[in-house]
């Protein structure tokens, strides 16, 4: 895999799974300094953490204190940043959306990793929801760190 200095985590609000990718990702011991940033599609105005995904996370000893979701911007897209979406329908967005999006450095996450399924979206669910989202995120995201250090 290409060396990346900077990891996006892009979903639609930027305020559940995206935080959680990059909480876990942050925690999985990655061999060379990346920058891991959580940005959402939707962004009107920054908003905390859902709450929810929140309690999930401590609950995992991540601690998201003080976050904030970032928009995406033309400006996060750079050769050397690795863009990766929860879902094929952002993916076509951010492809047709950025002029600066390279098709080379956009991947879904699942996809990327050599899984079928999609990272469900747990908004509106249940806490249980969110703990299943996180389980999923978490086996995701240690194949993607796997793919990440491999690459040394």
């Amino acid at each position: 895999m290409k060396e990346y200095r900077r990891i996006l985590f892009v979903g639609e609000s930027g305020t559940s799974r995206e935080p959680m990718a990059a909480g876990i990702l942050k925690e999985c011991g990655l061999k060379r300094p990346v920058e891991i940033l959580p940005r959402g599609l939707v962004v009107l105005f920054p908003e905390p953490l859902n709450q929810k995904a929140e309690a999930v996370m401590i609950s995992n000893g991540i601690n998201l204190e003080g976050y904030t979701s970032t928009p995406l911007t033309e400006e996060d897209f750079t050769e050397d940043t690795l863009v990766l979406t929860m879902e094929r329908t952002q993916l076509c967005k951010i492809l047709e959306k950025y002029e600066n999006a390279n098709p080379e450095n956009v991947f879904v996450l699942t996809e990327l990793v050599g899984e079928e399924l999609e990272i469900i979206n747990p908004y509106g669910g249940t806490l249980q929801a969110y703990g299943l989202c996180y389980e999923t995120l978490k086996k995701t995201v240690r194949k993607l760190a796997s793919l990440l250090n491999d690459g040394e």
